[in-house]
């Protein structure tokens, strides 16, 4: 069929609504048309009627029609680029006897100013910007596919311009007409997401991004091409069934295709750019003000999700027993594509608060005094009522958390009176005793991790009241050894309250009841490691120079004393290893199977540096008496290895280092500790010429 018929078929089909099934074809037939017309009206009459046409627009699928548009330009311009970059290099095939070139014969600035031409004003603004990010974006893909381009630079630059200019007035006017969350501002971040990496520095300036932040916000949580304000978790557990003891979640079920449809999204699979891009609107707003709400529109976003994901039955099973209570489907298949979903709005959340965090640190209005408390207190609460999803990866799992997280409570500590307020509204609900929703033993866990950094910031009867309150109930908790995690942050609460300077009557207050429990729960309900750093801190804490050393001078000798002899009666099997073993499994050196009894050699040991020198003199002796005593070689050597470490890596002050060298070089250190074990050399196996043990120390020394 000849062009200009084509043409006008396909202009009366654009004229009524279109089957979404005979959308395709249509598409095909305009990129057909676009790539050959010859006549630039007639290329700018088609793109008025795809920006306008009823077929598509009567009854938009949302920026999905958006997004196909912009195939159709991108699609087009591609092809006319790869046949003139072809011409020029003389490897395009020759054209038959009436045959039309691609692009009609027409030069590629030409061919792209008859498409802009067609963004004029019988369509919307953010209709324009469909049509010239469509060709942008090939422009720029083209490019980083290697291909020279430098013969359409200048039409690039052109293309650039004008579609800053069109998103600026395309932003104007979904202002005006209420529209920033509805299709026009939706489309805008469709077409900014993939086109932003190809506007150069120099264009991107120009953006106005305090109009741009809201739209993008607005589209991308709570608007129905985003997470739809959480509210996708509503009707979940209506589908999930019970049989038996085990939950199970079809993957036929009505919920679970609107979890399918939301993954599919345009602008949900590309939420990783796009949150990069709000980070740089949030980084370039002029009114710092902006951000605020924006702080306000997270807070509301993130406190939906765990109000919607208690409702669910799945939110009663502890995340470690899932496998216990869980069907195949749920467990393999289902499930683990909510809680994708779940860690893209987790992962958005954080880049666009690590781009606040980066503003905050060279503006003044948002470092003022009034300002930055209040914005790390808001992304504290966001990252808190995000925490059921984060505990599932581990806080330190990527380093965007990291960087928020720290940063925050670094800003709030220097608001002692805010740090104060935020800790008191996050508190548990009951002090006490231990929740038994999972949900609430999770807040508990981010209440006791972030309250551990605020130690020293906060007055006496803070520290008393509410975290040694909060900690209580975990320290001699006897119950499963999937609750390691919220034990441990326990203990480290507890540790960080007696080591705060201001502590020092809490800390003789506490000490019995904590030393009583922390033994009581070694080895099955606190890691080897965290006992270690526990005790070591309590070491710190009662030897001097600290302030209880001056009242409760025997506490150190007492605490070495309970090691000391628990460790004489002490199993001498492996311990299960924790997290961090099994992480290091695969280093290059995996750190060795250690029984409660290493444990609580290498416990000893540790202790050293921080013992006064008679204490130490005493002590040497005893722990390689305790070293020698580990009848398995490799966890003896491992101890042995720490035992030197501690005495020639520096740990110790001058005055400790001169005693230890004193006590291995000439009181018997040496051979306690080499060759403790040995009750005597058989001559009879040595060579001739061999020296005596005791000749070969000295030497070696």
């Amino acid at each position: 069929m000849p062009a200009d018929r084509l043409l006008s078929t396909l202009l009366r089909s654009l004229q009524t609504y279109t089957d979404q099934q005979d959308t395709p074809r249509i598409l095909s037939t305009a990129v057909s048309l676009l790539t050959s017309l010859s006549n630039p009206n007639n290329l700018s009459l088609l793109t008025s009627h795809l920006l306008t046409a009823p077929a598509f627009w009567d009854r938009p699928d949302g920026v999905r029609t958006a997004h196909r548009l912009l195939s159709v330009f991108h699609t087009s311009v591609t092809s006319v680029i790869n046949y003139h970059n072809d011409v020029r290099h003389k490897k395009a095939p020759k054209l038959l006897p009436g045959e039309t070139p691609t692009g009609g014969g027409l030069t590629l600035d030409a061919w792209i100013r008859a498409i802009v031409a067609g963004a004029d004003e019988r369509s919307q603004r953010w209709k324009h910007v469909i049509a010239l990010g469509g060709l942008l974006i090939a422009i720029g893909s083209l490019e980083e596919q290697g291909m020279d381009l430098y013969w359409a630079s200048s039409v690039k630059r052109k293309v650039e311009g004008a579609l800053v200019r069109a998103i600026n007035l395309a932003l104007v006017e979904v202002r005006e007409r209420g529209d920033a969350d509805g299709l026009g501002g939706q489309t805008i971040a469709l077409v900014l997401n993939h086109a932003f990496g190809c506007i150069p520095d120099s264009e991107r300036a120009h953006i106005d991004y305090d109009l741009l932040l809201p739209v993008l916000i607005g589209t991308a949580y709570f608007s129905n091409e985003g997470f739809q304000s959480a509210y996708f978790l509503g009707g979940l557990d209506l589908d999930i069934k019970v049989q038996g003891k085990k939950l199970d979640w079809p993957s036929q079920s009505s919920s679970f295709r609107q979890v399918e449809n939301i993954m599919s999204r345009p602008l949900v699979s590309a939420m990783g750019p796009l949150s990069r891009l709000i980070a740089h609107s949030v980084e370039n707003v002029k009114d710092p003000w902006l951000l605020q709400t924006m702080m306000d529109d997270l807070a509301s976003f993130s406190r939906a999700l765990p109000t919607q994901w208690r409702q669910i039955k799945f939110s009663e099973i502890d995340p470690a027993e899932e496998s216990e209570y869980l069907e195949e489907e749920a467990l393999n298949k289902t499930l683990p594509l909510l809680w994708r979903l779940l860690k893209a709005a987790l992962f958005s959340t954080t880049i666009i608060l690590k781009g606040v965090f980066g503003r905050m640190m060279g503006d003044g209005v948002l470092a003022s005094d009034g300002v930055a408390p209040v914005l790390a207190t808001q992304a504290l609460h966001t990252l808190r009522h995000l925490y059921f999803i984060s505990s599932r990866l581990g806080p330190t799992s990527f380093s965007q958390y990291t960087f928020v997280y720290l940063t925050a409570i670094d800003v709030l500590s220097a608001y002692p009176i805010h740090a104060d307020k935020f800790l008191k509204s996050i508190m548990p609900q009951q002090l006490g005793s231990i929740p038994r929703h999972p949900l609430d033993r999770i807040l508990d866990l981010y209440f006791l991790n972030t309250a551990e950094h605020f130690t020293l910031v906060l007055s006496p009867a803070t520290n008393e009241d509410l975290l040694v309150a909060s900690a209580v109930p975990y320290l001699a908790a006897a119950t499963n050894h999937h609750m390691l995690p919220i034990f441990e942050a326990a203990h480290s609460v507890m540790l960080a309250v007696l080591s705060a300077p201001q502590s020092a009557l809490i800390t003789a207050k506490h000490l019995p009841f904590y030393v009583d429990a922390l033994f009581s729960v070694f080895p099955h309900n606190l890691s080897a490691r965290q006992f270690r750093l526990a005790f070591k801190t309590l070491m710190r804490v009662t030897a001097p120079p600290s302030a209880l050393s001056a009242s409760h001078s025997d506490l150190p000798a007492t605490l070495l004393e309970l090691v000391f002899h628990r460790s004489l009666d002490a199993p001498t099997t492996a311990l299960p290893p924790d997290e961090v073993t099994l992480a290091l499994q695969g280093s290059d050196k995996p750190p060795p199977p250690l029984s409660e009894q290493a444990v609580l050699a290498l416990t000893l040991i540790d202790s050293l540096p921080y013992l006064p020198v008679p204490l130490l003199e005493e002590w040497m002796p005893l722990c390689a008496e305790l070293l020698n005593a580990i009848e398995d070689n490799a966890m003896r050597e491992a101890v042995k290895e720490r035992f030197w470490e501690v005495l020639v890596s520096g740990e110790m002050d001058p005055e400790r280092s001169g005693c230890a060298v004193a006590w291995w070089s000439t009181r018997g250190g040496s051979d306690l500790v080499l060759y403790g074990r040995e009750s005597g050399v058989d001559t009879s196996k040595m060579m001739s010429g061999a020296l005596p043990v005791e000749e070969t120390t000295r030497s070696k020394l």
